[in-house]
This record gives structure tokens, C-alpha cells and sequence, in this order.
């Protein structure tokens, strides 16, 4: 497999792919025999971020945090409550994707794909690989069965599998290789952007660097943008230009990625960040392990979500919503003693033990 381009070295094309602002998504509390609505479950609330054409910006955080809802949000798989989604087609026009009828969305699809977190379950076991990766093609008009195969013959041995499983089904194929045929189904309308769900969380430790490197080697080859959902903050290190970090449908933290494992600024990424494993058994002492449970989204605390878990949480955190403030070059906190505090990364934790 060809080396990758290392994810420390700056970018050069600046073409902006996406733009999200004050995106939300709230699902209504129905309560009653009427079935009138009581609250509402705030599982996006006021996400913003941009992605620029071959840069990858991961969303990490605890389960529930919600960063699949705001991957299907951007993907119009589900409408989000209020919010905008700006995207650039492949023509250059802006467009709202938010506010796009839903039989405007057809001709966007082919620009936008998702990478599944399961590769058993996101292949229909009764169709045959050719007819897998080709669907998107026979559904956007190529009729042709002829320049369909030639077309999936070239996707498969983009994703280095050979042209003669073509015929197989997904049985045939171990777990690895079925992500593969997952990824050449998402390339095979040549989008700019790509949002991957989980996409490696199915898979054994060894494959998952395959894969990996795989999507590292696409992206450098075709300028793909990624939206890359994950908790594993080992992978996201390897592979993203930067991070977002979510807590209870908020952003509380965003930044490069060598800055951020470096220097966090919240609390919550502190914490985050003291999980990631590392080849010192010195450090496992200094895992924080935060007490409490995730807020609730259809209740959060008052003042900052996190404050009920933070060591650091003064009366002012218990009192008033942190914006999301500029610490330093494209490094925003929502932190309300980001100036006061000092948090260790990764790189801090192991210089401290040498």
C-alpha cells in the first residue's frame, strides 16, 4: 500500500466543501393521552464548523454526545430544526442543503456519501459485489451494464481488490474487505465529501490500520473532504487535520490536531485525551476518570453541561452558558476558565513521566 501523506503538514488547497452554522436538532417529548409535547431532547444544539476539499475534521466524543445525529443532519438523512448547511457543488454553486425540498436533494446525493460503521450489516447479502457498488450508478442513469462493470472494475481496484470478485457475494469476504467494498460503493459517484460513521470501530485492531490508510490514500489521491465520526482518539490522531470534540449536542472544543493532544483548553477533552493509550505504564495513574453521568440533553444543568463533572467548575460555571471563544489560530474553546487552567495533553503526560 502507498505511504500517505503525513496529517501534520499544512494544507494546500483551501476550497471550502462545507459550512455548517447554529446547527440544531430537537426532538419533541410527547406526553399524555393527547400527546402533547411536555419538552424536547436537544441533541444538536448550536454545532458549527467548516471542511475545506482534502481536509479531514473528526467529531469525537462519549456515546450520545451527538455526533451521528449531526453527520445525518448534513447528509439530509434526517431535517435538521434549525441551522444552515452550506455546501459547494462540484459546479461551485453555494447551496442550503437545510432548506432544500426533499426532491431537490436527489441530484446532491452523488456529491455527498456515507462510509457505514458495520460492513456486514450495510451490504445486502442477496446482491452480488458488481451490482452492489454499481446500484448508485444504474439509479443516477447508467444503463449500460457493459460501462457499469468497467466502472466498478476500476472502484474495486481503487480500494485494491481484485476486478474478479465482481461476481461474489458480500459472504465471501472477510470484514476488512467488505469496508473496502463499503468504501468503493461511496466513491463510485466521485463525491467531494464523505462522512464516515464509525468506520473502522467494526473492525479488528490490525485491519483497521489497512483501512485507514486506505481512506488516507483516496483522500491525498482525489481531494476528498471527511467528516470523520469516532471514538477511538488513537485513530482520530492518525488521520485528521482537526478535531471537534462534542459534549450533550455542543461543541466545546475544536482545533488542529497536533494542538489539540498537545494543549486541550477544556476540561473534557483533558479527560478524553487521558484515555488514549500510550506505551508508558507510568501514565496509567494519570487517567482522569470523570464521576457522573453524561447530562441529560432534554434537561441539561444549568451553566455549562459539563460542570457537574469538571474538577475545575467554579460558581460561574453553574450559572452561565460558555461561548465558543478564540484561544489561539483556529483553536476555539467553551470554556469559561480557558486562560486560567492548565490541562495536559498527550504530548504533556509523556514528558512529565521521562
Amino acid at each position: 500500500m502507498s505511504a500517505h501523506v503525513p496529517r501534520s503538514l499544512p494544507r494546500v488547497v483551501m476550497t471550502r466543501v462545507l459550512d455548517v452554522r447554529a446547527l440544531r436538532k430537537y426532538y419533541p417529548i410527547h406526553r399524555g393521552l393527547l400527546g402533547r409535547v411536555a419538552g424536547e431532547v436537544r441533541a444538536v444544539d448550536d454545532v458549527s464548523f467548516t471542511i475545506d476539499r482534502g481536509e479531514t475534521l473528526s467529531l469525537v466524543g462519549e456515546s450520545g454526545c451527538g455526533k451521528t445525529t449531526t453527520s445525518r443532519c448534513i447528509l439530509r438523512a434526517i431535517a435538521p430544526t434549525a441551522g444552515e448547511i452550506r455546501f459547494r457543488t462540484e459546479s461551485g454553486t453555494e447551496i442550503d442543503v437545510a432548506r432544500l425540498p426533499r426532491k431537490s436533494l436527489r441530484p446532491l446525493r452523488r456529491q455527498m456519501q456515507m462510509i457505514f460503521q458495520d460492513p456486514f450489516s450495510s451490504l445486502n447479502p442477496r446482491m452480488t459485489i458488481a451490482e452492489i457498488i454499481g446500484e448508485p450508478l444504474l439509479v443516477n442513469g447508467m444503463t449500460d451494464a457493459g460501462k457499469r462493470n468497467a466502472r466498478v472494475a476500476e472502484l474495486l481496484e481503487l480500494v485494491h481488490l481484485p476486478a474478479a470478485y465482481l461476481n461474489r457475494f458480500p459472504h465471501a469476504f472477510s470484514g476488512g474487505q467488505r469496508q473496502r467494498i463499503g468504501i468503493a460503493r461511496a466513491l463510485s459517484l466521485s463525491p467531494s465529501l464523505i462522512v464516515a460513521d464509525e468506520p473502522v470501530s467494526a473492525l479488528d485492531v490490525s485491519v483497521q490500520a489497512q483501512i485507514v490508510n486506505l481512506m488516507l490514500e483516496l483522500q491525498d489521491r482525489l481531494g476528498l473532504a471527511y467528516l470523520f465520526v469516532a471514538h477511538d482518539l488513537s485513530v482520530v490522531k492518525h488521520v485528521s487535520h482537526r478535531v471537534a470534540v462534542m459534549y450533550v449536542g455542543k461543541i466545546v472544543e475544536v482545533a488542529p490536531t497536533a494542538a489539540l493532544f498537545a494543549t486541550p483548553r477544556h476540561p473534557y477533552t483533558e479527560a478524553l485525551l487521558s484515555a488514549v493509550p500510550v506505551p508508558d505504564p507510568r501514565l496509567r495513574a494519570q487517567r482522569i476518570v470523570l464521576e457522573g453521568d453524561v447530562a441529560d440533553p432534554s434537561d441539561p444543568p444549568r451553566g455549562c453541561a459539563f460542570h457537574p463533572r469538571c474538577r475545575y467548575a467554579i460558581s460561574r460555571c453553574r450559572e452561565e452558558v460558555p461561548a465558543l471563544e478564540q484561544v489561539a489560530a483556529e483553536h476555539f474553546v467553551r470554556c469559561h476558565r480557558k486562560h486560567e487552567i492548565g490541562l495536559t495533553g498527550v504530548a504533556g503526560a509523556l514528558q512529565a513521566a521521562q
